[in-house]
């Protein structure tokens, strides 16, 4: 069955989510580089109850209403993928941690490199939080929606100080 898709404006830009029949399975950035899904194989619907609900609870997110979400997810990937982005599910709002975390957390402290690549290939971002993976050295490293947004969704969550303005 063809997936299902809806765009929605949100404070970091604005997003498609996608859905199976039964479940959420990706959420698009607009400057994203990499298309892990094509639009032409998708149906625009906005009706849909999955991605109704995703799209609640992205707002009460932004809003600061919500701290978890509630979806039935489907992610597309390899069982090793599929392992790092279940274990994005565990980190706790407003907490980070690094890929040598996610690693060990794993059991496989080895597979750093293989967490960064399967984080960067998260395609549920923001539910599944990526943007809550960091360097072991503290910097914000690689995010699909870009930098920006990342230190967006951190200080949303009171992770960032808020920056000065220069104006």
């Amino acid at each position: 069955m063809a997936d299902h898709y809806i765009y929605m404006d949100s404070p970091v830009g604005r997003l498609t989510l996608v859905a199976s029949d039964t479940a959420l399975v990706a959420i698009l950035w607009e400057v994203e580089h990499r298309r892990p899904l094509k639009m032409a194989d998708m149906t625009e619907s906005r009706d849909h109850p999955v991605l109704q609900h995703a799209q609640r609870q992205l707002h009460e997110y932004f809003a600061g209403q919500r701290r978890t979400f509630d979806l039935p997810l489907e992610f597309r990937g390899t069982d090793f993928q599929k392992s790092v982005w279940q274990a994005l599910l565990t980190i706790p709002y407003g907490e980070t941690r690094s890929y040598i975390d996610i690693a060990n957390q794993l059991g496989n402290p080895k597979a750093v490199r293989a967490v960064g690549a399967a984080n960067g290939r998260n395609p549920i971002s923001i539910i599944a939080p990526c943007h809550r993976v960091i360097g072991a050295s503290g910097d914000l490293v690689g995010f699909g929606g870009g930098l920006p947004a990342k230190s967006k969704l951190l200080e949303l969550e009171g992770y960032l100080p808020e920056q000065p303005s220069l104006f």
